[in-house]
């Protein structure tokens, strides 16, 4: 599987994240020309090397005609983007950017996302900004998408609302559920990371944490506008690592959360973990425990990806009584995970195969299939699991 991971020691903004991309690769005369279907009067973009202390990255450039720039809604943005004809996933992805970031800006301005009207994210710039970056990942053939915590910034920043506390709101509202760096922030003012960069990073990245175990075949840099950084500050660059993950296993980092109840329905508790899962938790489960007073109680818990740790504390403040939720970070191994279909005497069953090294280390029919093909045979649904584990084994040795 081909890699990204943005390694935003010195925060990010949209240019930076198309400027590392560049710099790492990425073709900039088939950029353009896949950015020139947007059709977008007006503008001009450029690539070219520059210094940011004592590193050389790639400054993107996106030169607008216009001073005065249109405040288009998500309609019109989603508009443009749908008539461009962009390659692969670009659109759908681009699209998911921009969704989320009015999600954000509605929550922010207590509005309905359809009246949402984009000031500086609406502009030509951010536009382009979002979509090359959604081009750029496709045209890389990157798979997945992991990022470090991400650095705020402090002070304010003048923008179309007035003056605004940094990092902006719109920012902090996309970081829900990020992790951030406040230590880099120490002793820095000024905006760190923008809309746009909070917008694309954490709608794309799969986990943020630590690098991914990959064989890095690529790293590149992309500067931001400001050239001067203060003692002690690093250079204004984002980085970017691509590579190849092994497919017969890797490593990522989850988030555990986790909370005690001892005034909550059975009936409750198990709801609650079919929504959890259901909102892309990746496990949910309850254990027995006791409590204070020797109360029988449960511990909940939640496994997830960083993204979808905001979500996923919602679910279980809403549905639950407690009053507080735990929060583990934790790195996990796992197998390379596949599905095969068997024939069987019952039907086609789905085989799930977990492998590491290049060799099938486990093999479990779906259950579903397996509960549904008993259904409709009148068997024992341990007989459908026993024949597709040896219709698989055979295959295995047939191979």
């Amino acid at each position: 599987m081909n890699l990204a991971y943005f390694d935003c020691f010195s925060g990010a903004a949209g240019d930076m994240i198309v400027g590392a991309l560049l710099d790492a690769g990425l073709d900039f005369e088939a950029l353009q020309k896949q950015l020139a279907g947007l059709k977008l009067p007006g503008c001009d973009i450029s690539a070219s090397k520059v210094r940011r202390g004592a590193l050389a990255g790639t400054k993107f450039t996106v030169t607008a005609s216009e001073a005065d720039q249109p405040h288009r809604n998500l309609d019109d943005i989603l508009s443009i983007i749908r008539s461009a004809a962009l390659p692969g996933r670009s659109a759908e992805t681009a699209e998911a950017i921009f969704r989320r970031l009015a999600q954000a800006e509605a929550k922010v301005h207590d509005m309905d996302v359809a009246k949402i009207h984009f000031h500086e994210v609406g502009a030509v710039d951010s536009i382009i900004d979002i979509v090359a970056a959604a081009v750029g990942i496709e045209m890389l053939g990157i798979e997945e998408v992991h990022c470090s915590p991400i650095p705020l910034g402090r002070g304010t920043v003048e923008a179309e609302h007035g003056t605004l506390p940094l990092p902006a709101p719109a920012t902090v509202e996309l970081l829900k559920g990020a992790t951030t760096a406040e230590a880099i922030t120490e002793g820095v003012t000024g905006e760190l990371t923008t809309p746009t960069a909070a917008a694309v990073l954490t709608t794309l990245a799969r986990s943020v944490g630590p690098v991914p175990a990959m064989a890095l075949s690529a790293v590149g840099y992309g500067a931001g506008s400001r050239e001067d950084t203060g003692p002690g500050e690093p250079p204004n660059l984002l980085r970017v690592f691509i590579g190849n993950s092994a497919d017969d296993g890797s490593v990522d980092c989850m988030v555990e959360l986790s909370a005690n109840l001892d005034d909550c329905t059975g009936e409750v508790i198990g709801a609650t973990i079919e929504k959890l899962l259901q909102a892309g938790c990746a496990d949910a489960w309850a254990a027995p425990i006791y409590m204070k007073k020797s109360r029988p109680a449960w511990t909940l818990s939640a496994l997830c990806a960083p993204a979808d740790v905001g979500r996923a504390e919602e679910i279980i403040f809403t549905e639950t009584t407690t009053l507080g939720v735990r929060r583990r970070t934790c790195t996990r191994s796992k197998l390379a995970r596949r599905h095969v279909t068997v024939e069987t005497a019952y039907g086609p069953i789905r085989v799930k195969i977990g492998s590491g090294d290049g060799n099938t280390i486990t093999a479990s029919p779906e259950f579903a299939d397996c509960s549904s093909a008993a259904e409709a045979h009148g068997a024992p649904v341990k007989e459908v699991i026993a024949a597709a584990i040896q219709v698989h084994r055979e295959s295995q040795e047939g191979n």
